[in-house]
């Protein structure tokens, strides 16, 4: 079995800052890409980043110099840091992961069970 874990969220002021971390566990062979998704109320869920193996990222136009992903790759674990946080942000946030599973070798796309993000006035 393979599941991701997410952690960090809140409730905090307009201007604040968290910083949302989610651990994968499990039979892993492998992690692609890793990201964060989130979905306000009456919205369609969306990305707000994304990270490769690699290292390699990128954001929603919207979170562009406020929010930074980065990965631990030997904690499998991916982490989102959110400055400057603003009403709109308000939702609730996902973690994903592109991964192949250990022994049977099959590609997994797996989704964590979500976060709330608040963010007041």
């Amino acid at each position: 079995q393979v599941q991701l874990v997410e952690s960090g969220g809140g409730l905090v002021q307009a201007g604040g800052s968290l910083r949302l971390s989610c651990a994968a566990s499990g039979s892993i062979f492998s992690i692609n890409a890793m990201g964060w998704y989130r979905q306000a109320p009456g919205k369609q869920r969306e990305l707000v980043a994304a990270i490769t193996s690699g290292g390699t990222t990128n954001y929603a136009d919207s979170v562009k110099g406020r929010f930074t992903i980065s990965r631990d790759n030997a904690k499998n674990t991916v982490y989102l840091q959110m400055n400057s946080l603003k009403p709109e942000d308000t939702a609730v946030y996902y973690c994903n992961a592109d991964l192949v599973v250990a022994v049977e070798m099959r590609y997994l796309e797996v989704w964590g069970q979500g976060t709330l993000v608040t963010v007041s006035s």
